[in-house]
């Protein structure tokens, strides 16, 4: 077994970033520019625009972090994201998901201008993504892409099973990874709540994409021996023994399964730490503008 170290891979990539930066500044070009809009004071959410924020500073970029009230309003916040998209200086945004329950999301992500789209939730990226076309890819579909690109795993030919059909991660990463592309060429089974022998199909899979949000759901017996584990969940399970009082939890029984595998990400570690990393190469991209609406 060996650990698809999240963590690892994107402290790389961000030197590599550091470096292309540094040159466009010694250029005369300014620094890529990140904006997020953070609505409400969810922890999760946060902790997630925290780590961005970082990300942005150990890279180079400049940012922008917008805090709005719960209570904004719909209007409020469409207007927000107006000014944002006519800003010259603001390279790419998101605005960080949930949304209280009053605010549509579709209303808001529709509304982002898609060269500046750098969650690729837009429907113009959705869309060119899905026929192959240059665009912003969503984060954690490119972030997965990614570590199984620069860690080797073979996907040509391979059995990909996503559990999970959400438009955020298990939709796409099931369209990236069938695309005829390296990493890509995987036959993929798309599964969800309604799918029956859930078991039975990711037996099947030499990749496994546990993308359920429901802790610890895949056990050592839905695995088959040599797959490829990616576990996309992460939830924060009430924990008084520690200081945050709260653990994180992925979606795979890591000390179950990964006696089984051949590759596995952790939680912590894994994913999340390659979302980010793709935020951040979204954004040079968009610095770029090699990307059109």
């Amino acid at each position: 077994m060996r650990l698809l170290d999240g963590k690892a891979l994107g402290e790389t990539i961000k030197g590599e970033i550091a470096e292309q930066v540094a040159a466009m500044v010694a250029d005369g070009e300014r620094q890529p520019h990140l904006a997020a809009v953070l609505v409400g004071n969810d922890g999760a959410s946060e902790t997630y625009v925290r780590s961005k924020v970082q990300s942005c500073e150990r890279v180079g970029f400049a940012s922008t972090l917008l805090r709005l009230p719960e209570t904004v309003s719909e209007a409020d916040l469409l207007k927000t994201i107006r000014n944002l998209n006519d800003n010259p200086d603001i390279d790419g945004f998101i605005v960080q998901l949930p949304l209280p329950r009053h605010i549509r999301d579709q209303a808001i992500l529709q509304a982002i201008d898609p060269r500046k789209d750098v969650d690729g939730f837009h429907p113009v990226n959705v869309g060119r993504m899905t026929l192959g076309l240059p665009s912003y890819l969503p984060a954690t579909p490119y972030g997965i892409m990614t570590l199984l690109d620069r860690y080797g795993v073979e996907t040509a030919g391979a059995h990909a099973v996503v559990l999970g059909r959400s438009a955020i991660v298990g939709t796409p990463m099931s369209i990236l990874l069938s695309r005829n592309s390296k990493p890509g060429n995987c036959t993929v089974t798309l599964c969800h709540s309604r799918s029956r022998e859930l078991p039975a199909l990711c037996r099947q899979a030499d990749i496994l994409i546990a993308a359920l949000g429901i802790p610890g759901y895949v056990t050592a017996d839905m695995v088959r021996d040599g797959a490829a584990v990616i576990d996309v969940g992460i939830t924060r399970i009430p924990d008084a023994s520690r200081p945050s009082g709260y653990r994180l939890s992925g979606d795979v029984a890591f000390d179950q399964v990964a006696p089984k595998c051949s590759w596995i990400t952790p939680v912590p570690g894994g994913v999340g730490p390659m979302t980010v990393t793709s935020l951040l190469l979204n954004t040079l991209q968009a610095s770029k503008r090699t990307v059109s609406s």
